[in-house]
């Protein structure tokens, strides 16, 4: 910092080394006694070499000033530091004017998205109701086309809600509402949910049951849960899909289905990303595992994948949570 501060001065100090330097000549051409011109000199050096210290301390001290305010830049309320001369100045009234208009584009932007995340949230809830009306219609008939007609009709319900999701996901903990929480409760609502895929499918459910209480938010656990089970049904042309609960408090969906190969396992969770299965199946997003990882990371859950190709897969999702002690 020291030398920093001598280098940006280094003209100063060089105008005022020259014109001592031109007093003492000019007294030496003078005949004046060489103990005054040293004395003289001195003087100055010494006068300057105090200047020079004060104008260091000042320097430090605003340097470290304009530090805190460079850290806090987003969030400062208080008028930055005084200037001290018209190039400071000007890059003051810069940074002011930037702050402004970065201000003005961050109120702007989050309208906007508080106006698109309103409209998909109306979007949502509007769609209801002519796929209830539909189902309602198809249910009149049993038959298989009906049938399929309304696994159609449930992926379209289960699209719009990932729509939805996808626009929630940055709304921070202002969308979480944390709680203990009955884990099967979670778990066979949205079992109950996908119970007519299983069927159409012909796919069995194995799931046993627990008493394992989990500190989540119920909707987006049972969101994740609910993706995990849709890529199970989507994958597995037949066998089985079970849902564990380890000791651990770590929930499993494994599935018997054609699984994923070596190569994509490291990606699946990377948004967009299909892979082999996806290049198979026209219709995979790549985005229900994205928002799979990014919810998970909203609750403080761990997700990961173990899979083999024709074999099946299995999703972990770690619920597990350190008690904390009061001290």
């Amino acid at each position: 910092m020291f030398w920093t501060y001598i280098w940006s001065h280094r003209r100063g100090a060089g105008v005022l080394a020259l014109f001592t330097a031109i007093f003492a000549l000019v007294l030496e051409l003078y005949g004046a006694p060489t103990e005054a011109v040293l004395y003289a000199a001195g003087l100055c050096a010494l006068t300057g070499l105090g200047l020079l210290t004060a104008g260091y301390v000042r320097f430090r001290r605003e340097h470290e000033k304009r530090l805190e305010a460079l850290e806090n830049i987003l969030v400062l309320t208080e008028p930055l530091p005084m200037a001290d001369s018209p190039a400071e100045a000007d890059f003051r009234a810069m940074a002011q004017r930037m702050k402004a208009a970065y201000g003005a584009l961050v109120t702007d932007t989050e309208r906007t998205r508080q106006e698109h995340l309103d409209w998909y949230a109306a979007w949502v809830h509007q769609i209801k109701t002519p796929i209830a009306v539909l189902q309602m219609t198809l249910q009149a008939e049993d038959t298989p086309e009906h049938r399929a007609m309304e696994a159609e009709l449930f992926r379209i319900r289960q699209y719009a809600q990932m729509a939805l999701t996808y626009l929630r996901l940055d709304e921070g903990a202002g969308d979480l509402v944390l709680r203990t929480a009955a884990l099967d409760g979670v778990i066979r609502q949205a079992v109950r949910k996908y119970a007519p895929q299983f069927v159409r499918k012909k796919l069995n459910l194995r799931y046993d049951g627990t008493d394992a209480q989990v500190l989540t938010d119920e909707k987006w656990l049972s969101f994740i849960l609910e993706q995990l089970l849709d890529n199970a049904v989507k994958y597995t042309p037949a066998g089985s899909v079970t849902i564990a609960v380890s000791p651990e408090m770590v929930l499993s969906v494994a599935d018997t289905g054609i699984g994923i190969a070596s190569a994509d396992l490291p990606r699946i969770f990377e948004k967009g990303f299909t892979g082999y299965n996806g290049r198979t199946d026209k219709s995979a997003t790549g985005l229900g595992l994205y928002l799979c990882r990014r919810s998970a990371d909203k609750l403080g859950h761990r997700l990961w994948a173990e899979s083999e190709p024709g074999k099946g897969s299995v999703f972990y999702l770690d619920l597990h949570r350190d008690t904390l002690e009061v001290e």
